[in-house]
């Protein structure tokens, strides 16, 4: 970019970048709004992260869910115990 290459050359070149951002980057450039497309790519993938983040939480909840039951449910057997051995003692 510094030796005066468009910025879509150079992120094609690195191939860090997926297709659809370094087109986005094209037009933003060709079309003088290269900061609303920057702003599109960036709305898309905060929405993807947003979806996945969503998900991730949808199938961790359940997972949570049990194992605050088992720690719960351990409690109260080790506190219970005592107190049914006791009764057997008398």
């Amino acid at each position: 970019v510094s030796t005066g290459t468009q910025l879509n050359v150079a992120m094609k070149q690195s191939d860090l970048f997926p297709n659809m951002v370094v087109q986005m980057v094209a037009i933003g450039e060709e079309s003088g709004s290269l900061d609303a497309m920057l702003a599109k790519v960036a709305d898309f993938f905060e929405a993807q992260v947003d979806d996945a983040v969503d998900n991730m939480t949808a199938l961790m909840e359940p997972m949570i869910m049990a194992f605050l039951g088992i720690v719960i449910g351990t409690l109260v057997i080790a506190m219970y115990l005592p107190i049914f051995k006791l009764g057997a003692v008398v």
